[in-house]
């Protein structure tokens, strides 16, 4: 009886070799729990050298190739990121996603868009568990308190443009240093009466917009008045009508986007006002068509699609980290400030002039 159950040892039992052999046959050829074959062929930390030889020389017996996709499912990588961007409208998502795109391909990951839309779809943030390595996420206008409660636990995080988020990397810009400088160059041209167009006063990067604004105003010693605006044309159009019109004294316009910046110059324009020698205009984040209308828009740049491709790069860095060190939990480094620059093109007029 016993020699029965001798001849029933797992390396005794024949298995079908190549294409019909399976992590289970590896596992029974091999003398060891499927459990252990998965540890070995997912190259985790902690197998013993003997058990991966047993393995390897099993699967080498057998002619067995793992599948690539349980491979993947079994370490829980997906090859996709989460993108999660307040609007599509506009440019600079665009180009954002440009950014973002290139960068992606160019490490063999995927992209996975979710839009929030003013904070409404926060709710789906937890679902992205799962479908994603991690997540960049793009959400100025929610409280970080608010956005901490939502996201998923466990994929790492990058956070482009919001409130600092603590424990996680935050890309952000310094609008607060771009906006000074744009007002800064407004009041260097003669500019004694600027109208600044703001973004929504809930949005973290309008908020410190109009801080780098109001301070360089008051630095110059010019007179700034605050119109709030939602980063969309019709906003800009609308001051621009109201300049126009003197409804609004203003010798000077700077908007916290271009796009906002664009409708109140070409609103400007339809009314006949000279720009700039009636009224000049600046705008934020120099998006392709700044440079393409006429005229050119003077605006305070930042390379949309490098930050784009910036925020996945240090997500794909955290997710290559997390791999490696599993039990740290979520891998965070420095946070990270752009800089923006003035462009100064013929909306504007040149330093010294009135």
């Amino acid at each position: 009886m016993s020699s029965d159950r001798t001849d029933l040892v797992p390396a005794a039992v024949p298995a079908a070799r190549g294409a019909h052999a399976t992590i289970h046959d590896v596992a029974r050829v091999a003398g060891v729990s499927v459990a252990s074959v998965s540890r070995v062929f997912n190259g985790r930390d902690h197998v013993r050298a003997a058990m991966c030889a047993r393995v390897e020389e099993a699967a080498a017996q057998l002619g067995y190739v793992p599948h690539a996709g349980a491979r993947s499912l079994s370490m829980a990588r997906t090859g996709a990121i989460g993108v999660v961007l307040p609007d599509l409208h506009g440019e600079f998502y665009s180009e954002l996603l440009r950014g973002m795109d290139r960068e992606a391909s160019m490490r063999g990951l995927g992209l996975l868009l979710t839009v929030l839309h003013e904070g409404r779809g926060v709710d789906t943030l937890a679902g992205l568990r799962g479908q994603v390595d991690g997540l960049v996420v793009m959400a100025p206008e929610l409280d970080p308190a608010v956005l901490a409660r939502h996201m998923p636990r466990g994929p790492a995080a990058v956070f482009l443009a919001c409130a600092p988020q603590d424990g996680s990397l935050n890309l952000r810009i310094d609008n607060h240093g771009g906006a000074a400088a744009a007002v800064a160059h407004l009041a260097a041209g003669g500019a004694k009466r600027i109208v600044h167009i703001s973004g929504p006063g809930n949005n973290f990067d309008a908020q410190e917009r109009r801080a780098g604004a109001e301070a360089a105003a008051s630095a110059a010693g010019v007179a700034l008045s605050v119109i709030e605006g939602d980063f969309h044309e019709a906003s800009g159009t609308k001051v621009g009508d109201r300049v126009a019109a003197r409804t609004l004294q203003a010798d000077a316009i700077f908007a916290a986007n271009d796009m906002m910046a664009i409708g109140a110059l070409m609103a400007l324009k339809r009314h006949g006002i000279a720009v700039p020698e009636q009224v000049a205009v600046a705008g934020f984040d120099d998006i392709p068509l700044a440079r393409l209308v006429n005229p050119a828009l003077t605006s305070v740049a930042i390379d949309i699609a490098a930050m784009g491709a910036r925020a996945v790069a240090h997500l794909a860095e955290q997710i290559a980290a997390k791999r490696e060190r599993p039990l740290e939990g979520r891998v965070t480094t420095a946070d990270e400030v752009i800089v923006p620059h003035l462009m100064v093109r013929e909306t504007t007029r040149e330093t010294g002039r009135g």
